[in-house]
C-alpha cells in the first residue's frame, strides 16, 4: 500500500486483468512454497510507527505536508489523513544490543521530528487514538491528497453498497453513529512490529503471534476514549473493524471480513493466507504493473488491501531474493519511545518462546478461545479474562506476571539478545503488570480525577510523553 496509484476509479477490465495475474502470482508463490525458495534468515525485526499531529490545544493539526516538507529526507511518510504520520524504521539482526539499537535509533529519530514539530508550533504525539479527535475531523476535506488513498476510499464504498458504514461500539458507554466514508480509520494509530521469519518455522510462529495477540493488545492497550466516549480499553480494534466493513455482515459462504483476527490456525503453510486473500477476497485496488510475476507486484498489492491483525508479508533482499515476514498490528502506538520497544521485546521474546515449546500451544488452545480471548483483552485490557492452555479461565494480568513475563525471558535469551537489554525493556513490562498502569488505565485515572476535558488529557499526555519516561511511572 506504499505505493501510489494512477487512477482513482477503474474499470471491469482492471479489476479482471488484476485478478487473472493475482491467480498467476499467487499459484507461482505456491511452487516458491513447494520449493521452500525464502530466505533462511530469521530473527530481523522492525516497525513502523504512526502519529498525530497537534496544535497548541492539543486538536488535531491537518499539517502533515508542510512538516514532511520541513523534515526532507527523514524516513517518515503521508497516513491517511492530513494530522497522521508514520515513521518507518531499519531492520535489524535481533541478536547481541538490537533492541538498544532500535531505542536510540527510535528515540533520536522521534525527538528531531517532535523538536521540528515544535518549530511550526505543533506538537508530534504517540497514542492509540487522540482523545481530542471529533467526528467533524474525519471527512474527507481531512484526506491527505494522494491517490491511493482516494481510491481506497471510492473501492470501500462501492463494494460497500448502498448500505450505511456505522460505529457500533459497546463499552463503558455506548458509541453509535453513521459515517460517510473510510476516514474514521484514520482515528487509529498503531505500532506495527515486524518480524522477519524462516520458512520452516512459519507455521509455528504465525500461531504463536495469535496466542500472544490478547496479551499484547492489553499490555499496550492506549486507546480508550472516541468522540468523547469511555469505550473499550484499545478501541483502535472495533474502530479499525468497522470502518472498513466489507465482507463482516455477509453470509458465512461469503467473502470474510477484510479487517480481523482471522478465521483459523495455520496448519501446514503460510500459503493458505495467501491462496485465501486470492480466493476470497475481491481486488479492492486493482493496481496492475507489467511487472514479470518474479517480483509478485499483486499479490503484494492485493495483501495489503487485507488487514489481519497478524499479517503475512513477502519482501526481497537488495538480490531480490524473497523472504518471509510477520506484521503484528494489534498494540498502540506509544505512550513512549522506551514504552514501544518494551513492547515490541515482549513480542519477539513470546513469540519465539511460544514456536518452540515442546507441545505447540495451538494444539492446547482451541483457536475459537484464541479469538475471543483478544477481543476480550482489547475490551477490558489488563483486567481481562481468557482461557489458556489448561482449559481454565484466568487473570490476563496475572497470567502475564506469573507466565508470559518468564516466558518472554527465555524466548530474548534463545534469540542471542543481551540480558541487559531484555531486562531492561522487560522491566518496563513488569512495572505496568505491577503497578496495573498502561496509557489506557493512566488516561482513564487522569479523567476520573481531573473531570473530562479531552483537551486537557491530551495536553497532559503530551507533557508527559515529552519526558521520554515509562507509562507506568506517570503521576495524575
Amino acid at each position: 500500500m506504499g505505493l501510489e496509484t494512477k487512477p482513482s476509479r477503474f474499470s471491469p477490465f482492471d479489476f479482471f486483468l488484476f485478478s487473472s495475474r493475482l491467480a498467476r502470482e499467487t499459484e507461482l508463490l505456491g511452487t516458491w512454497f513447494s520449493e521452500k525458495r525464502f530466505l533462511h534468515d530469521q530473527g530481523w525485526g522492525g516497525f513502523e510507527l504512526e502519529a498525530w499531529l497537534v496544535d497548541s490545544h492539543g486538536i488535531p493539526a491537518p499539517l502533515n505536508q508542510p512538516f514532511l516538507e520541513r523534515l526532507g529526507d527523514y524516513p517518515l511518510v503521508p497516513e491517511l489523513s492530513l494530522f497522521n504520520v508514520e515513521l518507518n524504521t531499519q531492520e535489524r539482526p535481533l541478536k547481541g544490543d538490537a533492541l538498544r539499537q532500535m531505542h536510540d535509533s527510535l528515540a533520536n529519530t522521534w525527538s528531531f521530528c517532535d523538536q521540528t514539530a515544535r518549530e511550526m508550533e505543533m506538537g508530534l504525539m504517540m497514542i492509540g487514538i487522540l482523545p481530542t479527535v471529533t467526528f467533524a475531523d474525519l471527512t474527507s476535506r481531512n484526506m491527505t491528497p494522494l491517490s491511493r488513498y482516494m481510491a481506497l476510499n471510492e473501492q470501500v464504498i462501492r463494494m460497500h453498497g448502498d448500505a450505511p458504514f456505522e460505529l457500533n461500539i459497546a463499552g463503558r458507554e455506548h458509541l453509535r453513529l453513521e459515517h460517510p466514508d473510510i476516514l474514521v480509520e484514520a482515528a487509529t494509530t498503531s505500532f506495527q512490529i515486524h518480524l522477519q521469519i524462516n520458512q520452516e518455522d512459519a507455521v509455528r510462529i504465525y500461531n504463536a503471534a495469535l496466542i500472544a495477540s490478547a496479551p499484547m493488545v492489553a499490555i499496550a492497550a492506549n486507546a480508550p476514549f472516541l468522540f468523547g466516549k469511555s469505550l473499550w480499553d484499545e478501541t483502535r480494534i472495533p474502530v479499525f473493524e468497522q470502518a472498513v466493513p466489507l465482507g463482516r455482515d455477509r453470509a458465512l459462504s461469503g467473502p470474510l471480513p477484510r479487517v480481523g483476527f482471522g478465521h483459523s490456525y495455520v496448519r501446514e503453510s503460510l500459503m493458505e493466507l495467501f491462496l485465501e486473500n486470492q480466493q476470497s477476497f475481491p481486488p479492492l485496488l486493482p493496481i496492475g504493473s507489467s511487472d514479470r510475476p518474479e517480483h509478485m507486484h499483486h499479490v503484494r498489492m492485493h495483501n495489503g488491501t487485507i488487514w489481519r491483525w497478524n499479517r503475512p508479508l513477502v519482501g526481497f533482499d537488495e538480490r531480490g531474493q524473497p523472504h518471509l515476514r510477520l506484521e503484528h498490528r494489534v498494540t498502540s502506538a506509544g505512550p513512549t519511545v522506551v514504552d514501544c520497544i518494551a513492547n515490541a521485546a515482549l513480542f519477539y521474546g513470546l513469540v519465539t518462546a511460544l514456536a518452540t515449546l515442546k507441545t505447540p500451544p495451538e494444539s492446547l488452545i482451541p483457536f475459537f478461545e484464541a479469538q475471543s480471548g483478544f477481543y476480550q483483552a482489547a475490551r477490558y485490557g489488563l483486567d481481562a479474562q481468557l482461557v489458556w492452555t489448561q482449559g481454565n479461565r484466568v487473570s490476563l494480568r496475572k497470567l502475564l506476571y506469573r507466565e508470559l513475563l518468564p516466558l518472554a525471558r527465555k524466548g530474548l535469551d534463545h534469540a542471542g539478545l543481551d540480558r541487559a537489554d531484555s531486562d531492561a525493556f522487560l522491566g518496563i513490562i513488569e512495572g505496568r503488570l505491577q503497578t496495573g498502569q498502561n496509557g489506557a488505565t493512566w488516561q482513564r485515572a487522569y479523567v476520573n480525577h481531573h473531570g473530562p476535558d479531552m483537551s486537557a488529557l491530551t495536553l497532559a499526555y503530551l507533557q508527559r510523553q515529552r519526558t521520554m519516561e515509562p507509562v507506568h511511572t506517570w503521576k495524575l
